[in-house]
């Protein structure tokens, strides 16, 4: 049987536990990305749980209006990451 080289890394990385790290670093990638430099630099935490995704920020300000825009977030990271990794934003 033949494996594609994509399904023989995406089993090696879930075999030895490094998908959930991969997904961190690329997560973090699509933040900045989606948010900006500024907003990004603001953001105290950021880690994803049970496709939770869990934000901090420093500021109540940013904290504020983000949480307005939640679902088009969603929508972005998930588009971004190229999966549906993402159901719930968790602003703290």
């Amino acid at each position: 049987m033949e494996y594609s080289l994509k399904d023989t890394i995406k089993a090696f990385l879930r075999e030895n536990n490094l998908e959930e790290k991969i997904m961190q670093v690329r997560l973090k990638a699509s933040w900045e990305k989606l948010v900006g430099k500024t907003i990004s630099n603001h953001t105290t935490k950021l880690y994803l749980k049970n496709k939770k995704l869990y934000v901090s920020f420093g500021s109540a300000v940013i904290k504020d209006e983000l949480s307005y825009a939640k679902s088009k977030m969603i929508q972005h990271l998930n588009q971004e990451l190229g999966e549906e990794v993402i159901n719930e934003i968790i602003i703290t």
